[in-house]
Protein backbone atom coordinates (compact mmCIF):
# COMPACT_ATOMS: atom_id res chain seq x y z
CA UNK A 1 0.00 0.00 0.00
CA UNK A 2 1.50 3.16 -1.12
CA UNK A 3 0.89 5.66 1.55
CA UNK A 4 1.35 8.57 -0.69
CA UNK A 5 -1.34 10.81 0.73
CA UNK A 6 0.63 13.84 -0.04
CA UNK A 7 -1.40 16.38 -1.87
CA UNK A 8 -0.12 19.30 -3.73
CA UNK A 9 -0.66 22.51 -1.79
CA UNK A 10 -3.83 24.33 -2.86
CA UNK A 11 -3.79 28.06 -3.47
CA UNK A 12 -6.12 29.94 -1.13
CA UNK A 13 -9.27 31.21 -2.85
CA UNK A 14 -8.16 34.80 -2.40
CA UNK A 15 -5.09 34.15 -4.53
CA UNK A 16 -7.18 32.77 -7.39
CA UNK A 17 -7.25 35.55 -10.03
CA UNK A 18 -10.64 34.46 -11.37
CA UNK A 19 -12.19 34.64 -7.92
CA UNK A 20 -10.75 38.13 -7.32
CA UNK A 21 -12.11 39.31 -10.66
CA UNK A 22 -15.53 37.83 -9.81
CA UNK A 23 -15.56 39.63 -6.46
CA UNK A 24 -14.63 42.93 -8.11
CA UNK A 25 -17.37 42.49 -10.69
CA UNK A 26 -19.91 41.69 -7.96
CA UNK A 27 -18.93 44.81 -5.99
CA UNK A 28 -19.07 46.94 -9.16
CA UNK A 29 -22.53 45.56 -9.97
CA UNK A 30 -23.83 46.47 -6.50
CA UNK A 31 -22.33 49.98 -6.75
CA UNK A 32 -24.10 50.49 -10.10
CA UNK A 33 -27.40 49.13 -8.71
CA UNK A 34 -27.19 51.39 -5.65
CA UNK A 35 -26.36 54.39 -7.86
CA UNK A 36 -29.37 53.69 -10.08
CA UNK A 37 -31.64 53.32 -7.05
CA UNK A 38 -30.42 56.63 -5.63
CA UNK A 39 -31.05 58.36 -8.98
CA UNK A 40 -34.53 56.79 -9.22
CA UNK A 41 -35.53 57.86 -5.71
CA UNK A 42 -34.13 61.37 -6.16
CA UNK A 43 -36.15 61.73 -9.36
CA UNK A 44 -39.24 60.31 -7.66
CA UNK A 45 -38.78 62.66 -4.69
CA UNK A 46 -38.32 65.69 -6.99
CA UNK A 47 -41.54 64.77 -8.86
CA UNK A 48 -43.33 64.52 -5.52
CA UNK A 49 -42.15 68.04 -4.63
CA UNK A 50 -42.55 69.48 -8.16
CA UNK A 51 -45.20 67.57 -10.12
CA UNK A 52 -45.22 70.36 -12.74
CA UNK A 53 -41.82 69.86 -14.35
CA UNK A 54 -43.18 69.38 -17.88
CA UNK A 55 -45.95 71.90 -18.39
CA UNK A 56 -48.29 71.90 -21.36
CA UNK A 57 -49.93 75.17 -22.35
CA UNK A 58 -53.21 75.17 -24.24
CA UNK A 59 -54.36 78.03 -26.42
CA UNK A 60 -58.03 78.52 -27.30
CA UNK A 61 -59.45 80.25 -30.37
CA UNK A 62 -59.75 83.57 -28.52
CA UNK A 63 -56.02 83.54 -27.74
CA UNK A 64 -56.51 82.66 -24.06
CA UNK A 65 -53.52 80.75 -22.73
CA UNK A 66 -54.42 78.10 -20.16
CA UNK A 67 -52.06 76.20 -17.89
CA UNK A 68 -53.05 73.49 -15.42
CA UNK A 69 -50.90 72.84 -12.35
CA UNK A 70 -51.11 69.94 -9.91
CA UNK A 71 -50.55 70.50 -6.21
CA UNK A 72 -47.68 68.61 -4.64
CA UNK A 73 -48.07 66.21 -1.72
CA UNK A 74 -48.13 69.19 0.68
CA UNK A 75 -50.80 71.00 -1.37
CA UNK A 76 -48.39 73.64 -2.73
CA UNK A 77 -48.19 74.59 -6.37
CA UNK A 78 -44.57 74.20 -7.44
CA UNK A 79 -43.65 74.44 -11.12
CA UNK A 80 -40.63 74.71 -13.38
CA UNK A 81 -40.17 77.88 -15.40
CA UNK A 82 -37.58 80.53 -16.16
CA UNK A 83 -36.50 84.05 -15.29
CA UNK A 84 -34.59 85.90 -18.02
CA UNK A 85 -34.18 82.53 -19.80
CA UNK A 86 -32.55 80.92 -16.72
CA UNK A 87 -34.39 77.77 -15.53
CA UNK A 88 -35.90 78.13 -12.05
CA UNK A 89 -38.46 76.42 -9.82
CA UNK A 90 -41.41 78.56 -8.75
CA UNK A 91 -43.55 78.21 -5.64
CA UNK A 92 -46.81 80.06 -6.30
CA UNK A 93 -47.53 82.36 -3.35
CA UNK A 94 -50.61 84.58 -3.42
CA UNK A 95 -49.49 86.04 -0.08
CA UNK A 96 -46.29 87.49 -1.58
CA UNK A 97 -46.54 90.97 -3.10
CA UNK A 98 -43.69 90.45 -5.56
CA UNK A 99 -41.77 87.69 -7.18
CA UNK A 100 -39.14 86.99 -4.52
CA UNK A 101 -35.78 85.63 -5.65
CA UNK A 102 -33.17 84.18 -3.25
CA UNK A 103 -29.99 86.27 -3.39
CA UNK A 104 -27.68 83.46 -4.57
CA UNK A 105 -30.03 82.67 -7.45
CA UNK A 106 -30.38 86.39 -8.24
CA UNK A 107 -26.59 86.61 -8.60
CA UNK A 108 -26.60 83.58 -10.93
CA UNK A 109 -29.32 85.17 -13.07
CA UNK A 110 -27.47 88.50 -13.05
CA UNK A 111 -30.11 90.57 -11.28
CA UNK A 112 -29.09 93.96 -9.90
CA UNK A 113 -29.99 95.09 -6.39
CA UNK A 114 -32.14 98.20 -6.34
CA UNK A 115 -33.40 100.23 -3.43
CA UNK A 116 -33.85 98.41 -0.10
CA UNK A 117 -37.42 97.75 1.07
CA UNK A 118 -38.78 96.28 4.29
CA UNK A 119 -41.52 93.66 3.96
CA UNK A 120 -43.58 92.12 6.72
CA UNK A 121 -43.66 88.34 6.48
CA UNK A 122 -45.03 85.58 8.67
CA UNK A 123 -41.54 85.40 10.18
CA UNK A 124 -41.28 89.14 10.86
CA UNK A 125 -39.66 92.04 9.03
CA UNK A 126 -37.22 91.35 6.23
CA UNK A 127 -35.09 93.72 4.15
CA UNK A 128 -35.18 92.94 0.43
CA UNK A 129 -33.91 94.79 -2.64
CA UNK A 130 -36.09 95.92 -5.54
CA UNK A 131 -35.32 94.55 -8.98
CA UNK A 132 -37.08 94.08 -12.29
CA UNK A 133 -37.25 90.83 -14.26
CA UNK A 134 -36.96 91.12 -18.05
CA UNK A 135 -39.07 87.98 -18.56
CA UNK A 136 -40.85 85.47 -16.37
CA UNK A 137 -41.99 82.30 -18.12
CA UNK A 138 -44.28 79.79 -16.44
CA UNK A 139 -45.04 77.02 -18.92
CA UNK A 140 -45.50 79.42 -21.83
CA UNK A 141 -47.29 82.15 -19.90
CA UNK A 142 -44.75 84.93 -20.32
CA UNK A 143 -44.75 88.37 -18.71
CA UNK A 144 -42.18 91.10 -19.25
CA UNK A 145 -40.79 93.72 -16.88
CA UNK A 146 -42.11 92.04 -13.75
CA UNK A 147 -41.56 93.75 -10.39
CA UNK A 148 -39.52 91.55 -8.06
CA UNK A 149 -37.33 91.56 -4.99
CA UNK A 150 -34.00 89.98 -4.12
CA UNK A 151 -34.22 88.35 -0.70
CA UNK A 152 -30.87 87.74 1.06
CA UNK A 153 -32.62 85.75 3.80
CA UNK A 154 -34.18 83.11 1.53
CA UNK A 155 -32.54 79.71 1.59
CA UNK A 156 -32.53 77.35 -1.38
CA UNK A 157 -33.28 78.12 -5.01
CA UNK A 158 -37.08 78.26 -5.09
CA UNK A 159 -38.56 81.53 -6.32
CA UNK A 160 -41.77 82.75 -4.71
CA UNK A 161 -44.06 83.64 -7.59
CA UNK A 162 -46.05 86.43 -6.01
CA UNK A 163 -48.82 88.79 -7.03
CA UNK A 164 -46.68 91.05 -9.25
CA UNK A 165 -46.92 88.10 -11.68
CA UNK A 166 -50.13 86.36 -10.61
CA UNK A 167 -52.33 89.52 -10.70
CA UNK A 168 -52.12 89.40 -14.50
CA UNK A 169 -53.76 85.97 -14.57
CA UNK A 170 -57.10 84.48 -13.71
CA UNK A 171 -56.72 81.45 -11.51
CA UNK A 172 -59.21 78.85 -10.36
CA UNK A 173 -58.55 76.09 -7.88
CA UNK A 174 -60.48 72.84 -7.97
CA UNK A 175 -59.32 70.23 -5.48
CA UNK A 176 -55.60 69.68 -6.04
CA UNK A 177 -55.60 71.44 -9.42
CA UNK A 178 -54.92 75.09 -10.20
CA UNK A 179 -55.94 76.48 -13.60
CA UNK A 180 -54.16 79.66 -14.73
CA UNK A 181 -55.49 81.73 -17.64
CA UNK A 182 -53.76 84.57 -19.43
CA UNK A 183 -56.04 86.67 -21.61
CA UNK A 184 -54.81 88.59 -24.62
CA UNK A 185 -54.18 92.27 -23.99
CA UNK A 186 -56.63 94.51 -25.85
CA UNK A 187 -54.87 96.12 -28.80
Amino acid sequence: MNNNDEHEPQEPDSANPHRRLGMKMTVAMWVVIMGLLVMFFQSWQEKQHNPNQDLSLSLDTDGVRELTLQGNRLGHYVASGSINNTPVVFLLDTGASDVSVPEKLAQKIGLKRGRPMVYQTANGSVTVYATRLETVDLGGIVLRQVRASINPGMQGNEVLLGMSFLKHLEFTQRGNTLILKQYQSPS
